[in-house]
């Protein structure tokens, strides 16, 4: 065969390949790290092919608030059936997986455990890629699965346990430029609520109270140091108690919906304020709310308003998107799977796990 042929038919088989799709990346996510047991199959770290959640709210219900040990039992006991629906809503096999992924932390050690073993589990009998991925990294990727993102960003999170401001410069790049001192945002909306007797989990009732409420009770805002990006909600959380302390001592009715508008006013304003600032100082293309208080009416919409003026897209997910679930799992271990950066059978629960050592 003289060069030239054999160049030729090198030439139309590199042209062929290019043109055969490529193949899909299924990767199947587990999360687990809190009171919800998800499992969820992600098509090229974008496209859903199942996102099923067990929601354990009712359960906890009664005490006010997750309890760890029950919400551990309550993974025992779901997460083998969710695999098998997550698996057969998706319409594909197991041998038409890529990767098992699963929320190494941060978040409840117990329950973070049930995910781990279990993905370990799939991992190893399927001879699996093991992706651990952190569990901000994937409120904050649950924007990739109805976005194109833009870097550099800035991500506001907004949890029961978490309030950060997040620079990406790049993907899978994170650097915290702001946290929570102490309470975060949706810790501190769940504890007022129980302290106005509304029932678990509070957010969305304080959210729909202060839309409906046509005045507030002014309640203070902590803004910390001038150039702080820093948050701190334990104050203004206080705050709310000695008011509504102070209206059961003289015998009145607490005015609920009052408070929760003067309450939910405090913390929007300082979250707005503090992220605007810095999509400003780092010249940010996009700002990114992430997170369960993602679902917040009030602050989606003055956020809106803020990032309009400042001529920059605010990225939120749809609500179901916005509480934890598998997807947003998978969508963040694609980052892994593309630099094929992968964990071994070591891989442990991590309940304090560092977003920037991920």
């Amino acid at each position: 065969m003289n060069v030239t042929k054999f160049d030729e038919q090198q030439r139309e088989l590199t042209e062929a390949n290019a043109a055969k799709p490529a193949k899909p990346v299924y990767i199947l996510a587990i999360e687990t790290s809190c009171d919800e047991t998800s499992v969820a199959i992600v098509e090229n770290g974008k496209i859903i092919r199942s996102n099923v959640i067990s929601s354990q709210i009712e359960t906890h219900q009664r005490f006010g608030g997750v309890v760890p040990e029950v919400a551990s039992r309550k993974h025992v006991e779901s997460i083998t059936w969710m695999l098998e629906e997550a698996v057969e809503e998706a319409g594909i096999s197991l041998q038409e997986l890529s990767a098992i992924a699963v929320t190494e932390g941060p978040g409840l050690i117990g329950a973070l455990l049930v995910g781990v073993v279990a993905g370990k589990a799939l991992a190893c009998a399927l001879d699996l890629p093991l992706i651990g991925v952190h569990h901000i990294a994937g409120h904050i990727y649950a924007n990739q699965l109805v976005h194109e993102l833009e870097y550099p960003l800035i991500s506001l999170v907004v949890s029961g346990g978490h309030t950060e401001l997040v620079l990406l410069e790049e993907p899978g790049k994170f650097r915290i430029i702001g946290r929570t001192r102490d309470d975060a945002a949706g810790e501190a909306y769940d504890k007022i609520a129980r302290a106005m007797g509304l029932p678990y989990p509070g957010g969305p009732h304080v959210d729909r109270l202060a839309q409906e409420a046509e005045s507030e009770i002014k309640l203070p805002r902590s803004w910390l140091e001038a150039d702080s990006y820093d948050f701190s909600f334990s104050g203004l959380k206080s705050a709310v108690l000695n008011v509504v302390n102070q209206s059961k001592m003289r015998g009145e009715a607490v005015q609920t919906a009052q408070i929760a508008k003067g309450f939910q006013a405090s913390v929007i304003d300082v979250l707005v304020e503090k992220a605007s600032r810095a999509v400003r100082e780092y010249g940010a293309k996009q700002l990114l709310l992430a997170g369960g208080v993602a679902a917040n009416k009030g602050l989606r919409s003055v956020l809106a308003e803020r990032c309009a003026e400042l001529g920059v897209p605010l990225l939120v997910p749809p609500h179901a998107l916005c509480t934890d679930n598998a997807a947003m799992i998978g969508a963040a271990a694609f980052l892994k799977w593309d630099k094929q950066e992968f964990d071994s059978m070591e891989l442990k629960a991590e309940p304090q796990l560092k977003l920037e050592e991920w």
